[in-house]
């Protein structure tokens, strides 16, 4: 009645207030089995709700008793006993903590070889449940022998039990490299390869983010990644109908291409900038957000990688994102990997301006709605593309809108590219532009006002001194 009690919400406050916690722990030493299990089933219920609970569990010494029962009960206690386990780790590292002083880790590792594979499962999942919280806690999982044992569980038949090992071993891997490689050494990379074309969608997921949690500490342990053959396999995840597989597809790319122009240049070979991009457009929200950064690493790398993402219609797609996505955060992510493609050379700026990029970045920089990030990140992105952009045309609206800070940017540019492109000289007066660069009050002898000396230069001084009727500037337009 407590177990069955126990499954509402509602009814967890009244147990509490009974003392039901001391009385299940008498029914754990009940002489009938069945007892035994559903009291152990009732206390992982229970302790699952509220971390109170979990430590309830704890000072009330029910632990030291499930484990030692753990190991001699049948595989009914097993799976009820690691589940209570399970529901006190998770919620804090003192709670998981807690779960090893005990002992735990021993009999857990044990279960993982039970002819059973739901006793398998169950202690899969308390072990995960432990590893999750820090890396101290996964180094003690991984010196009670477990990952060798989950190496084997992803090899059984049962998805579940499949399941539970791939995110056990994800959560051991993602703390840091040292633990990273050792689940490498344990040859889990070339079986969690070998299943990403499985039907289940959870099952890739969960293999998706174990290899990402691997891939993404080193270059060492990336090419391990790369060299147990996940392309162009893993570009079909692209396509999954599962958010969390496209998701978590996108990672692993990201955090393959992350590390060096070689990787990067291998996905580029590969097809999977143009893979990432079209999975882009196929999605919205944070789904999303890997592959914008993706894109971002990819172009930072080299002007050749970055402008492989312009080739394959990158630009469009992070500028889409820019404009619709809207959370800030995945918009500071496409600002972001805007200012790494726009950076390297004046072609590849102005494969950015010319998407009408530039005027959504300054607004997000100036608009008091934005998050700082947002803010931080679109600044960056505006210089960073200004510096290299000689395509006048989207220069030339920041005259009026652009705040000092970037204004000096865009004068700057103009004073590169006017003295020697007479046609843009002409544009330039008739659009009003110079008798802007007139109005802008700039410090004597600071950068703006050489800016602005040098675009006077490029024009007879009565042009500069007085702006006719337009008629006499038209006149006038002969002598430049």
């Amino acid at each position: 009645m407590v177990a069955e009690l126990a499954t509402r919400p509602q009814n967890i406050e009244t147990l509490q207030n009974a003392g039901v916690m001391s009385l299940l722990r008498t029914l754990l030493l009940d002489v009938v089995p069945t007892i035994q299990q559903t009291a152990a089933l009732a206390l992982g219920r229970l302790a699952n709700y509220n971390d109170d609970l979990a430590e309830a569990v704890v000072k009330c010494d029910i632990l030291p008793q499930l484990v030692y029962s753990l190991a001699e009960q049948n595989r009914f206690y097993k799976k009820a006993a690691a589940f209570v386990l399970r529901a006190v780790g998770k919620h804090s590292p003192q709670l998981a903590q807690a779960i090893v002083d005990c002992g735990a880790l021993d009999t857990l590792v044990i279960c993982l070889e039970d002819f059973d594979p739901g006793v398998k499962e169950a202690a899969a999942w308390a072990l995960r449940y432990i590893a999750r919280h820090n890396a101290e806690l996964s180094q003690a999982v991984v010196d009670a022998g477990a990952v060798p044992l989950l190496v084997f569980c992803i090899q059984e038949p049962e998805i579940a039990l499949k399941r539970i090992a791939a995110s056990a071993l994800s959560d051991i891997a993602k703390h840091s490299p040292e633990l990273a490689q050792t689940v490498v050494d344990a040859g889990a990379v070339a079986y969690l390869a070998q299943m990403l074309l499985n039907p289940d969608a959870k099952l890739k997921h969960q293999i998706l983010s174990a290899l990402s949690q691997v891939s993404k500490h080193s270059v060492d342990l990336a090419e391990m990644v790369v060299e147990a053959e996940i392309f162009p396999v893993v570009l079909t995840c692209l396509k999954d109908k599962d958010e969390y597989v496209k998701k978590n597809a996108s990672t692993l790319i990201r955090e393959i291409a992350k590390h060096t122009p070689e990787l990067s240049q291998l996905v580029v070979n590969t097809g999977g900038v143009a893979a990432v991009i079209d999975c882009i457009g196929s999605c919205k929200g944070n789904t999303r957000l890997p592959g914008i950064m993706m894109l971002g690493y990819v172009a930072a790398h080299s002007e050749n990688l970055a402008m492989a993402v312009i080739i394959s219609k990158g630009v469009p797609q992070l500028s889409v994102c820019l404009s619709e996505e809207p959370e800030d955060h995945i918009k500071a992510a496409a600002a972001w990997a805007l200012g790494q493609i726009g950076r390297h050379t004046p072609e590849h700026a102005r494969a950015v301006a010319v998407t009408n990029t530039l005027p959504v970045l300054l607004s997000l920089y100036m608009s008091t709605e934005s998050s700082e990030d947002l803010q931080v990140k679109s600044k960056k992105a505006i210089k960073s593309i200004l510096q290299k952009c000689t395509y006048l045309p989207a220069l030339e609206p920041f005259l009026y809108d652009a705040p000092p800070n970037i204004l000096k940017h865009v004068v700057g540019q103009f004073s590169k590219v006017l003295p020697h492109d007479s046609k843009a000289r002409r544009l330039f007066v008739t659009s009003g532009g110079l008798k802007k660069i007139q109005e802008i009050k700039a410090e004597p002898g600071s950068l703006l006002q050489e800016y602005i000396n040098s675009i006077n230069n490029c024009y007879p001084e009565e042009i500069v001194s007085k702006f006719f009727p337009e008629l006499q500037v038209c006149a006038l337009l002969g002598s430049l």
